[in-house]
């Protein structure tokens, strides 16, 4: 997360591949795959930043700052989450 919060996104990605690989718990792998989505909401990339956070919600469907980032995406670029 360190990594992520200096604005170093592809050290930060590369380390949350490798926790998605080591972590086995599908409520921490939810974290995961959410601190992914931020990342590529960050860089634009909203449609990639949508499959993760449903990939986060299917993990862990109490995860509402994942919905709310999806329905910001949906709203302000005009993208359907389905």
């Amino acid at each position: 997360m360190s990594a992520q919060s200096e604005g170093n996104y592809a050290e930060a990605l590369q380390n949350y591949y490798e926790a998605m690989r080591l972590e086995i718990d599908p409520y921490d792998r939810s974290y995961i795959l959410y601190n992914i989505g931020l990342i590529h909401t960050s860089n634009g990339e909203h449609t990639k930043a949508l499959e993760y956070y449903f990939r986060a919600i299917e993990r862990n469907p109490f995860l509402p700052q994942a919905f709310n980032n999806m329905a910001v995406i949906c709203h302000y670029v005009r993208l359907s989450p389905l």
